[in-house]
């Protein structure tokens, strides 16, 4: 039997500024993809829904989760635990569904040992000056925090070929950027080693 019918954990990155948000927007109006929602020990705003946006944690929660083995990965940022609870990406998995998680290179590379059978995408900008001028665009930020951020970005930048896929988000192509981020997942697919099942007959 193929495993085609249970879905994927896609791992994205991409630096500041290259418009994930937007692109990922595109990619989840489809039916077979879903964001992670991720575990946190902030507390909830105005905004916020339990189970939607974050699920909220008391800290000794979330340390038990840590404890138990009940994440994929997880960071202390700002002196709140924020993590993937490995629950809600099985659940949406064996539903075929298939789990966006948007997580910066450090982490991606952690997970690529603890999952290596996600897929791994990175959103790259079109040219140096693009990303520049889209940090620049804002118009919110100091002169430095953007050169921090460029300079974060470059670095990160020279991590993308340790991914699957190297997708480019041009300018004004947000869609197209999604459609080839759904094409790469499909494409995973179609690898041997996934759909030997389909064909596993032959070999007996």
């Amino acid at each position: 039997m193929s495993n085609n019918t249970k879905g994927r954990l896609v791992v994205v990155s991409g630096p500041s500024g290259v418009g994930k948000g937007t692109v990922l927007e595109y990619v989840l109006k489809r039916d077979d993809f879903v964001y992670s929602v991720s575990a946190t020990t902030r507390k909830p705003r105005d905004i916020d829904e339990d189970g939607v946006t974050y699920f909220f944690k008391q800290r000794e929660e979330f340390e038990a989760m840590i404890a138990g083995g009940e994440l994929i990965e997880y960071a202390e940022y700002n002196g709140n635990y924020y993590g993937t609870p490995k629950f809600f990406v099985e659940k949406m998995l064996s539903e075929g569904k298939n789990v966006i998680l948007e997580i910066e290179v450090k982490g991606a590379m952690q997970i690529k040992k603890l999952v290596p059978d996600a897929v791994f995408v990175f959103i790259a900008p079109e040219s140096r000056k693009v990303l520049e001028d889209r940090l620049r665009g804002r118009g919110t930020e100091e002169e430095s925090v953007i050169a921090n951020r460029l300079a974060i970005a470059e670095r990160e930048i020279k991590c993308c070929l340790m991914y699957d896929y190297i997708v480019i988000n041009r300018q004004g192509g947000a869609e197209n950027c999604a459609e080839d981020i759904v094409s790469a997942v499909r494409a995973e697919n179609f690898r041997p080693v996934n759909m030997y099942g389909s064909v596993e007959e032959f070999f007996n």
